[in-house]
């Protein structure tokens, strides 16, 4: 199983938030809030939703308020998609 990776969550949350040309995404943000990076959470939304359309990984709503960092975000979408994997 492919595991959804740290440059994946930036390609999505770049793509949604419009801005393709952004700065590379790099480990330094993992640790950073959503918001202090710029992501409001209509943009964490629509970004679970190409998750799902990519990947095939349902987050569920009401998880992603619980979910401030990339970290969180992606161990949580990880964790997700090993569950359905078994």
């Amino acid at each position: 199983m492919q595991r959804f990776s740290n440059d994946d969550l930036g390609r999505i949350l770049r793509d949604c938030a419009g801005e393709a040309d952004a700065p590379a995404w790099d480990e330094d943000v993992l640790d950073t809030a959503f918001t202090d990076l710029g992501y409001d959470s209509i943009a964490i939304l629509e970004t679970t939703s190409r998750i799902q359309q990519e990947f095939g990984i349902r987050v569920e709503d009401e998880a992603v308020a619980d979910l401030d960092t990339p970290r969180a975000f992606l161990e949580h979408v990880n964790d997700v998609s090993a569950a359905h994997s078994e």
